[in-house]
């Protein structure tokens, strides 16, 4: 549809930016539009050139800006949204990881998380999961595992999303308690407000309900899915 016209929210929607910024170009006369009846009307396809234009006149950290936010998917993160079924689907999930060490249980998360078909970087993320490794294991009491990687970059995948393990034998990964781990949880998250986010709910989720327990009697991927979804339920009635 090039020839559609767009009001002064639909175009704010179309370029990733805030309304204000959209009239801020206006009354500055950087963007293409028309008055009709005393309202603003944006042509797409005078738009689509004037983006193209600009986007290729930006200075890298610009650029680097703007591509950060028209890259990063949108979430509800408020306390009482279920976000676990966007983020993880029973094909995320692995019942029975033959992984022995924590290297290999790293090679291996992340060779499930590029099975998602999410995942840009699978290099770039292995790394970044070692980096932060090195600097503090994310093993938890429990027996459970948060990976995520050293920092939240949205350029490594399409969207946010999370991917579960569990090791047919529990491992060394360094829990404060000193026990061995066998539910390991990988977070890939677009931005810091929603890795802490998922890393807080996941949390609360292993500690404050009985889902530890049931994904380890659970023999399957969909049983184990049932049982995130189900205490995420259970922690969102709890609040």
């Amino acid at each position: 549809m090039p020839h559609r016209e767009f009001n002064i929210n639909e175009v704010a929607d179309y370029l990733h930016v805030s309304k204000k910024s959209v009239k801020d170009l206006v009354n500055q006369g950087e963007i293409p539009f028309e008055r009709k009846g005393g309202r603003l009307v944006f042509r797409r396809k005078d738009l689509d050139s004037w983006a193209s234009q600009r986007i290729l006149g930006l200075s890298e950290d610009k650029l680097t800006d703007y591509h950060k936010a028209t890259s990063i998917k949108s979430h509800d993160l408020s306390t009482t949204h279920n976000i676990m079924p966007e983020l993880i689907r029973k094909e995320y999930i692995a019942p029975d990881m033959s992984s022995k060490t924590k290297s290999s249980i790293i090679r291996d998360m992340v060779a499930l998380a590029d099975h998602t078909g999410l995942l840009n970087d699978p290099e770039g993320l292995r790394t970044s999961i070692e980096e932060r490794e090195q600097m503090c294991s994310t093993a938890l009491d429990g027996g459970m595992a948060v990976l995520h990687p050293h920092t939240q970059d949205p350029y490594m995948s399409e969207d946010s999303f999370v991917i579960m393990g569990k090791t047919v034998q529990p491992i060394p990964f360094g829990s404060p308690d000193g026990r061995t781990t066998d539910i390991f949880f990988l977070l890939c998250s677009q931005s810091d407000r929603i890795h802490l986010h998922v890393l807080a709910r996941i949390c609360m989720m292993c500690h404050h309900t009985d889902l530890l327990l049931n994904l380890r009697e659970a023999g399957d991927a969909e049983s184990m899915h049932k049982a995130i979804i189900a205490a995420e339920d259970e922690v969102i009635d709890s609040l």
